[in-house]
């Protein structure tokens, strides 16, 4: 099997799937799991969204930061990221999560089947709400809009945010959800969230998102990962951001593989596209 990923107005990128493991469509989306040259990866409605080889440096560059700028890290709430490997980070970081997905099925898929993230039984056991994680199959934009808790960090990792397409997730990129979550967060709480890609071909989504940040938060902070295509932001009112990530990385209880302090100073400068 061939994928064709859009990247860009008139490009692709082409991804030979050797085995095909997964090849189905869930009530949401279309989704492919399947060894490519990346190792066994997830793809959905012809996206990759993870794969074996870079899974770490992405879902590190999505939480870590979070972790550094939230005052406590003693509650998490992940939206999307049906792979589950963000909530296993912040459960060894000593918090408490709650993880809300609208695909049950994906989730359960990608548990099945990608050796990275939840296993089956990791994740009948958060289903049971058993152990430090628990999963709830709701709608993201229902569940924030109705919940009374408070968060540490509330982390949304949903696919990039389509232009001129009725994508029942671009909702939650919209100004309103970005304030919604905002207000669920406890005094020096952190929003994380998968911002887009930087490229000059790929980043109108990625400029939108910057913009609603910098209306939302008084300090939003830009992390673009150096071994990974992406960017993620983060929505704090901390005064001195970079200063305060170096300094809690050396007491952080996960210890990342792929952010040091030195990367935390090289990958918070955005691009100019966003400064301008």
């Amino acid at each position: 099997m061939n994928i064709e990923e859009p990247v860009g107005a008139g490009l692709t990128r082409r991804w030979h799937v050797s085995d095909v493991l997964v090849d189905t469509k869930t009530a949401y989306q279309h989704l492919v799991i399947g060894k490519t040259a990346q190792g066994i990866s997830l793809f959905c409605d012809d996206e990759r969204q993870s794969t074996e080889f870079s899974q770490l440096v992405y879902h590190e560059a999505l939480l870590v930061p979070a972790l550094l700028l939230a005052s406590t890290v003693d509650r998490v709430l992940v939206v999307g990221s049906s792979e589950g490997v963000v909530c296993q980070i912040a459960a060894e970081a000593g918090a408490s999560v709650d993880h809300v997905d609208i695909d049950a099925e994906a989730v359960r898929l990608c548990a099945e089947h990608l050796p990275y993230g939840y296993s089956p039984a990791e994740l009948a056991r958060a289903e049971r709400g058993e152990g430090p994680i628990r999963v709830r199959y709701v709608d993201g934009w229902e569940y924030v809009h109705a919940c009374a808790e408070k968060y540490d960090v509330v982390l949304v990792d949903l696919p990039d945010e389509q232009d001129d397409t009725e994508a029942q997730h671009n909702r939650l990129y919209g100004k309103e959800f970005l304030a919604q979550c905002r207000s669920l967060l406890t005094p020096g709480g952190v929003v994380a969230y998968q911002g887009g890609c930087p490229t000059l071909w790929r980043n109108s989504t990625l400029v939108k998102c910057w913009r609603r940040f910098e209306e939302v938060f008084p300090t939003p902070v830009y992390f673009g990962s150096p071994e990974h295509e992406w960017a993620f932001f983060f929505g704090t009112d901390v005064e001195a951001p970079l200063e305060t990530m170096v300094k809690r990385l050396e007491t952080l209880r996960y210890r990342p593989a792929s952010v040091d302090a030195l990367t935390l100073r090289g990958a918070t400068v955005p691009p100019i596209s966003l400064r301008r």
